[in-house]
């Protein structure tokens, strides 16, 4: 019985339109001019502040300090990961993930987070550990409770487009 020699192909639109699709990866300017987006950026560069006056120090031989630079660096990677987020618009982008509940639960739980971590801070800076580092943690601790305000100020912000968006 002869066999037929017919092969069929099929071509997939998927290479076109991904490669439409990146070329396309919009950008926000205005997202910087917003107050989420100045909260934001401040959270980023004194997040960074406040790991790297701990990071320059000993704090390895004191464990609160060590949680302090987990929350520290932590939440640093995620803002800076959610800030590329929001300039690039990848949000539009990925309309089934719930982005206003996604924000909200981030910046509460960055907002709980460091403040633990900036009373832990605080309360672990005394002179009697170490004369040398002190005046390193004293300023990792002020400017912890700056982002602890800064992501407050970020909480509201989310639970007020997330309370919009569930009331429409």
């Amino acid at each position: 019985r002869p066999r037929s020699h017919t092969v069929t192909t099929t071509s997939s639109s998927f290479t076109a339109n991904l490669s439409a699709s990146s070329s396309t990866l919009a950008y926000d300017r205005e997202f910087l001019r917003t107050v989420p987006g100045l909260l934001m950026v401040t959270e980023i560069v004194l997040g960074l502040l406040v790991w790297t006056l701990i990071a320059g120090t000993e704090y390895f031989l004191y464990p609160a300090f060590g949680w302090v630079m987990f929350v520290a660096v932590f939440y640093w990677v995620l803002t800076l990961f959610f800030l590329i987020i929001y300039m690039t618009m990848t949000y539009t982008r990925i309309p089934q993930v719930p982005w206003t509940m996604v924000g909200l639960c981030f910046n509460g739980s960055a907002f709980v987070l460091y403040l633990i971590a900036a009373i832990v801070d605080a309360s672990s800076v005394t002179k009697d550990l170490d004369n040398h580092n002190y005046n390193s943690w004293a300023a990792s601790s002020f400017f912890a409770f700056v982002v602890t305000s800064c992501y407050a100020g970020n909480t509201y912000f989310s639970f007020i487009s997330w309370r919009s968006r569930t009331l429409q």
